[in-house]
C-alpha cells in the first residue's frame, strides 16, 4: 500500500541516521509521481461509454444470427440497392461473428435498410468548364431490430456518407441516373464504402 508523502516522521524517526533521512528524502517523489500516475489511471478507467474503435459490440451476446433483407430503394438509380445489400452482408461475414442470412425470420435480428436519397455535387472544374471532380452524398434509413423482444437494437433515420470521386468522362451530368451510367465504377465503389460504413455504425462503440 502506498503511503501518504506528507506523513510528519514521529520523534523516533527523527532520529535515523542522516543515509536513511537521504535515502527518504529521494524517495519521496517517486511515491508521489507514482500515486499521481495512478490517480490518473483511476479517473481514466472511470470514464463510461468510450472504447476504441473496432474493439467492441454493444449487440447482445445471444445474437448470432442477423437476417440482411434487400433494402428498399427511393431513388431512380438503378440496382443500387441489391448492390448496398450484397455489401453488407459481406461486411457483417467479415466480422466472423454472425451468420448473416437473406430473410428476415428465423434470425436473432434484422437489419431493415432504405436508401432513401443520392445526390451529384461538382465540386471541381476541368479547362473546358466541366466538372472534373464531384461530390457524391449517399442516405439511407436503418434498423437493426431484435427478434426475441421485437425491439430496436439501432437505428438511423438518415445515415449519411460522402465520398468525392473523380470523374473519368468529360460529359460532367448532375444528374445521378446520366452520373452513375456514364462512371461505371463510381457506384461499386460507393456502395462498398457505404456498407462498410453501416456495419462499422452498427457493431463498433467508440
Amino acid at each position: 500500500m502506498w503511503w501518504c508523502s506528507d506523513q510528519k516522521l514521529s520523534p523516533t524517526e527523527g532520529a535515523e541516521d542522516t543515509e536513511v533521512k537521504s535515502r527518504k528524502r529521494l524517495f519521496l517523489p517517486v511515491l508521489s509521481v507514482l500515486r499521481g500516475g495512478a490517480f490518473v489511471a483511476a479517473v481514466l478507467s472511470s470514464s463510461c461509454g468510450y472504447s476504441l474503435a473496432g474493439r467492441g459490440s454493444f449487440l447482445p451476446a445471444y445474437v448470432k444470427s442477423i437476417g440482411v433483407p434487400t433494402f428498399v430503394n427511393r431513388t431512380t438509380i438503378f440496382n443500387v440497392e441489391t448492390m448496398l445489400t450484397e455489401k453488407v452482408r459481406r461486411e457483417f461475414n467479415g466480422r466472423g461473428k454472425y451468420t448473416v442470412l437473406p430473410q428476415p425470420t428465423g434470425v436473432d435480428a434484422t437489419l431493415i435498410g432504405e436508401v432513401t436519397s443520392i445526390a451529384i455535387t461538382p465540386e471541381s472544374f476541368a479547362q473546358n468548364q466541366l466538372a472534373s471532380r464531384y461530390v457524391i452524398t449517399m442516405s439511407a434509413r436503418i434498423e437493426l431490430r431484435d427478434n426475441h423482444s421485437n425491439s430496436t437494437l439501432w437505428q438511423n433515420p438518415s445515415l449519411v456518407f460522402r465520398e468525392n470521386y473523380e470523374a473519368t468522362s468529360g460529359t460532367g451530368p448532375l444528374d445521378a441516373t446520366a452520373f452513375f451510367g456514364q462512371q461505371t465504377n463510381a457506384l461499386d465503389r460507393i456502395t462498398t464504402e457505404f456498407a462498410r460504413n453501416i456495419v462499422s455504425a452498427i457493431l463498433e462503440a467508440f
